[in-house]
C-alpha cells in the first residue's frame, strides 16, 4: 500500500443524521489558542458555518495548542473536509491578524470521528471537557473558560 502522507477521509458514510468528533492541532503545537481573542474567533467562526457550510457545531473545548469540537451536517451541508478546512482558513485569517500571529496557525491535518449508535455523546463529551484538567490547567472542568455549546448542547 502506498503512503500519502496524510489522513484519508471516508467519502461516504451509512449513519443517518452523523455527529463528527473534530481535533484539530495548532502548527508546532504553538500554545496560542486559550485566550479570549481567539476563542472569540473560533467561535464567530463556528457559528458562521451553519448558514455558509451547512454544518452544525455542538460542544467545544479549545485548549491552548488544539481543539476539540462535535458537528452535525445538514442537508444542503458541504463535504466535511470543506467545512473544516473553511472553518480553519477562516480562524487562522483572524487570529493572525487579531493575534499578530505567522500565517501558518494549523497543523494541515485533521482528526474526525463519526459517533457510533453505541456510543454516547454525553459520554464523549464528559471525557472531552475534562482535557484541561488532565492537562493541569485548572483543578475542574467547570473553571475553564474556553469550552461551551454552540447550536446544540
Amino acid at each position: 500500500m502506498r503512503r500519502t502522507g496524510h489522513l484519508r477521509r471516508v467519502s461516504r458514510v451509512a449513519v443517518q443524521d452523523p455527529l463528527y468528533f473534530i481535533t484539530t492541532c495548532v502548527d508546532d503545537h504553538k500554545d496560542i489558542l486559550a485566550s479570549d481573542d481567539a476563542v472569540a474567533i473560533l467561535v464567530r467562526t463556528w457559528h458562521k458555518g451553519r448558514s455558509l457550510y451547512g454544518w452544525a457545531t455542538g460542544s467545544y473545548v479549545v485548549m491552548p495548542d488544539h481543539v476539540h469540537f462535535f458537528c452535525r451536517p445538514g442537508p444542503e451541508a458541504v463535504s466535511l473536509s470543506r467545512f473544516v478546512g473553511k472553518w480553519k482558513e477562516w480562524t487562522a485569517k483572524g487570529i493572525v491578524g487579531a493575534m499578530s500571529r505567522p500565517s501558518r496557525v494549523w497543523q494541515r491535518e485533521f482528526f474526525d470521528h463519526i459517533l457510533r449508535s453505541e456510543e454516547s455523546y454525553s459520554e464523549k463529551w464528559n471525557y472531552v471537557r475534562e482535557n484541561p484538567v488532565r492537562a493541569g490547567l485548572v483543578a475542574s472542568a467547570e473553571e475553564w473558560r474556553y469550552s461551551g455549546h454552540i447550536h446544540f448542547p
